[in-house]
C-alpha cells in the first residue's frame, strides 16, 4: 500500500512539473485608443450609416408597375379580363380569366375555352370573338392585359447569394451587393428595362443578415461559446446579454466590447461596468453595439481555476483509484492461494 501511494504521489509531481504549476488565467486584450467619452450609449445613440447590401440579406422586392413591351406574346399564367356584350344574362362572360396550362382561357361551362398562348392581346380579342361567333350573335368583346406571370418572378423574398446577384426568376439576376437600396432600386429598374416598359419597384431590406455582432463568454476551461445576433441599429449592452438571458454560473462580471479598427492588429476596447449599467440604470457604459462589435463576457477566475486544477489532477486520480483497486484486489486473493490453493470453506 505504501509504495502505491509512493508511485501516485511521484507521479502527481511529475505531472505538475510538466505543467509548470500553471492554471489558466484570464487575461483582458491590451487596449488601444479608448475614448468612451465619444462613443455612442445608451440616451446618446447615433444612426447607423445607409445599409449596404452584401451575402446573405434578404430584400423584399414589390412589382409597382410592371408593363411588357409591346408587342407581347400571351404566356401560361397571365391574366386577362374579358368583357362580352351580347351574351345571355344568366351565362355572363366578364372578369379576370387565368391563361390555363396548355394555352387555353376558358370562357365558362357552355362556351368552351380558346387557345390564347403566343399570341397579343389584339389577337386573342379576335380569336375571343371569333370562338363566341358560334354562340352569340354579333358579340362585342373586349380582351385587356391585367397581370403578367413574369410579375411574380419580380415580387417577393429575394436572397442576396453568395455571387451577390438576386435572382428575378425569368429576368435573370442583377447584382447588388455592395449597394444602398436606392441605389439597388435604380440598378434593378435599369435592368428591367430590357422586358418591360418603364418599370417601377420598391425595394427594402426583409432579413439584415451581413451586419451582425457576437457575444463570446468564457467556459472557464470548458470551452468558450459564441452567439452571432443581426444588428438592428438600436442594441446596447444590456439588450445583447439579454439576448443570451443574461451570464451565467460560469461568468465574471467583466465585461468589455472589442471594436474592430481600420487598423491592422488593432481593435478598440470599451470596458464595461455591469454593476453600475443593472444596479444604479447608469448608461456611462451600456454602449451601443455597432456591426462587427464582439461583446466579451469573462470568467469567473475561481470557476476556471478549480475546473483547471480538475482536469490536473485527474490523471492522477484515476492512476491512484486503479493502484488502490490492484493492491487491494492482490491482498484480498492471495492469502488462501499460497497456503495451498482451495476454498477454505469447501468440503473437498
Amino acid at each position: 500500500m505504501t509504495r502505491s501511494v509512493s508511485i501516485t504521489v511521484s507521479l502527481l509531481g511529475l505531472l505538475l512539473v510538466a505543467n509548470g504549476c500553471r492554471i489558466p488565467v484570464t487575461r483582458p486584450p491590451e487596449p488601444t485608443v479608448v475614448q468612451p467619452q465619444t462613443m455612442p450609449r445608451e440616451l446618446c445613440k447615433m444612426v447607423l450609416p445607409p445599409y449596404i447590401i452584401e451575402p446573405p440579406d434578404i430584400l423584399m422586392i414589390e412589382a409597382v408597375r410592371v408593363v411588357p413591351k409591346a408587342p407581347y406574346r400571351l404566356k401560361t399564367a397571365d391574366v386577362l379580363v374579358v368583357q362580352v356584350l351580347g351574351t345571355p344574362s344568366d351565362m355572363p362572360i366578364a372578369g379576370p380569366r387565368q391563361i390555363e396550362p396548355g394555352g387555353v382561357v376558358r370562357l365558362g361551362p357552355r362556351y368552351g375555352a380558346v387557345a390564347v398562348a403566343h399570341l397579343t392581346v389584339e389577337e386573342a380579342e379576335n380569336a375571343v370573338r371569333e370562338h363566341l361567333r358560334r354562340f352569340v350573335n354579333d358579340p362585342i368583346v373586349t380582351v385587356s392585359l391585367a397581370e403578367i406571370a413574369g410579375k411574380q418572378q419580380i415580387a417577393g423574398q429575394h436572397l442576396v447569394g453568395p455571387d451577390g446577384t438576386v435572382t428575378l426568376g425569368i429576368y435573370g439576376s442583377v447584382r447588388v451587393v455592395g449597394m444602398t437600396l436606392p441605389q439597388a432600386k435604380y440598378c434593378i429598374e435599369q435592368y428591367l428595362t430590357q422586358f418591360l416598359d418603364e418599370p417601377e419597384i420598391s425595394i427594402d431590406v426583409w432579413a439584415y443578415n451581413s451586419k451582425v455582432y457576437y457575444i463570446v463568454t468564457q467556459g472557464a476551461g470548458l470551452g468558450d461559446a459564441v452567439y452571432r445576433f443581426p444588428v438592428t441599429g438600436n442594441e446596447t449592452v444590456l439588450d445583447a446579454i439579454s439576448q443570451i438571458n443574461g451570464m451565467n454560473q460560469l461568468s465574471s462580471k467583466q465585461i468589455w466590447i472589442a471594436r474592430p479598427s481600420d487598423c491592422p492588429g488593432q481593435c478598440q476596447i470599451l470596458p464595461v461596468e455591469w454593476e453600475a449599467i443593472t444596479s444604479h440604470a447608469s448608461a456611462g457604459t451600456n454602449f451601443q453595439i455597432l456591426p462587427g462589435d464582439r461583446v466579451f463576457v469573462a470568467e469567473d477566475k475561481l470557476v476556471a481555476f478549480d475546473n483547471g486544477l480538475a482536469k490536473l489532477l485527474a490523471p492522477a486520480e484515476r492512476i491512484m483509484g486503479f493502484s488502490i483497486f490492484g493492491v487491494g484486489t492482490a491482498t484480498r486473493f492471495s492469502g488462501p492461494v499460497l497456503r495451498g490453493g482451495g476454498n477454505p470453506q469447501s468440503n473437498f
